[in-house]
């Protein structure tokens, strides 16, 4: 009796685009793997959720919408006489459906308290060679256009650059499940005014001011939804979780979780040691360990890692006061004091219930990997030169913000 034959040109519905068409059976394939399908449990925008309900979407569905929008960049970049060829067609819808699969746990929030020295990109590239090796090779131009190594660059600045397709779907997307109407940018526009000058990616003249539009809708997502205190807060209160269930683990405490995050939480894990095994493990990792170990350490005999866990399960969070200049010294130090009395904290355990550190917002960034508007004359202009929007110029500035987060009175 022969096997049922798998149809894998599937189309899937997406809330943003409507239909979208995975485009070859390999897609296919990568997208059923375990590996990828650990995104579906990986949040896009961590414990955002806290301050927009809505915001529940995940890693999987930002990956799907990236796919799509790169096979409306190749069609509208052929249409204006680019040769791309199959093969780096199909690398690129490869490089960017896998370009965030080594997110951890919670996505930014965790990036440096599961494992240090490695960023997702780095976990990204080792899961990306892991597949090829499984696939038989079949991943290894998309793995040299995601490490830019690569002839024709424009292809790795589809998948990173200041315009990439990664940023087109995300800040789309997150406008949509968060309700900010700020971050609603016209994707569609952005990607049929694209061309490539000199091997570079370039917007043409006439979508100038949608650029500017991303720009500016760049700058009020992040003020406004991942840089939205309430979510500094949580996130801030996630790491120190973290650490402290680290140090209890070292200590020789028992702090239940599962296999996967009890094996991160006793094994210091860095590039050095980031070997076939380790990967695995990630893989298995997702927000729902995370999530069910921090309800089960609400009952922990350990009073810090209790309060903490509580404070971020039943929303009860720190307070934030931010600030344009750094907080005075004497501030800090006499507050930071008043808290370690009034809830009668170690030296070691103040450190888990005071935190002081600094945001930075940079919309546009003039030095590194510019968008350039190309004229009807065949002139490139970077569009913080080409455009006459008067406050793009000092986007390009980064804007940094000091905050302070401590307990309220009735934590």
């Amino acid at each position: 009796m022969t096997a049922k034959k798998t149809n894998k040109l599937k189309i899937l519905n997406d809330p943003i685009y409507g239909f979208i068409t995975i485009p070859n059976s390999l897609i296919f394939d990568l997208i059923e793997h375990p590996y990828f399908q650990r995104l579906r449990r990986v949040s896009q925008m961590g414990l955002s959720y806290l301050v927009y309900p809505g915001a529940q979407h995940t890693r999987f569905q930002h990956a799907i919408g990236c796919v799509h929008l790169m096979q409306k960049a190749v069609r509208v970049l052929r249409f204006k006489g680019i040769s791309i060829s199959d093969d780096e067609e199909n690398a690129v819808y490869i490089a960017i459906l896998l370009h965030d699969i080594g997110h951890g746990a919670f996505s930014h929030a965790l990036e440096h308290s599961i494992v240090t020295g490695i960023s997702h990109e780095e976990i990204s590239l080792k899961f990306m060679e892991a597949l090829n090796k499984e696939f038989e090779g079949k991943l290894s131009l998309a793995i040299q256009i995601f490490k830019n190594e690569y002839k024709r660059k424009f292809l790795n600045q589809l998948i990173s650059s200041q315009l990439d397709m990664d940023r087109l779907d995300y800040l789309k997307r997150d406008s949509f499940y968060t309700g900010v109407s700020e971050g609603n940018i016209n994707s569609e526009r952005l990607i049929t005014m694209l061309n490539v000058k000199g091997d570079c990616l370039v917007v043409e003249e006439k979508g100038i001011y949608s650029v500017e539009k991303f720009i500016v809708a760049r700058r009020l997502m992040y003020w406004q939804v991942y840089l939205h205190k309430t979510g500094l807060v949580a996130e801030n209160i996630l790491v120190k979780v973290l650490k402290r269930a680290k140090e209890l683990v070292a200590s020789g405490k028992r702090v239940p979780a599962s296999s996967a995050l009890k094996y991160f939480l006793e094994t210091p894990v860095t590039n050095q040691n980031f070997t076939s095994k380790v990967l695995n493990t990630f893989s298995k990792l997702d927000d729902y360990d995370v999530l069910s170990a921090i309800k089960e350490w609400t009952n922990n005999e350990d009073k810090v890692l209790s309060l903490l866990s509580k404070a971020l399960i039943d929303r009860k969070l720190f307070k934030i006061t931010i600030s344009n200049e750094k907080f005075d010294n004497q501030t800090v130090i006499d507050l930071k004091k008043k808290i370690q009395d009034d809830y009668k904290l170690s030296d070691n355990e103040i450190e888990y219930f005071f935190i002081a550190d600094s945001i930075s917002n940079q919309a546009y960034n003039s030095v590194k990997n510019q968008i350039q508007i190309l004229y009807k004359n065949e002139t490139v202009k970077d569009i913080a030169e080409a455009s006459d929007h008067l406050n793009l110029q000092a986007l390009s500035t980064p804007v940094i913000k000091y905050f302070m987060c401590y307990p309220k009175s009735s934590f």
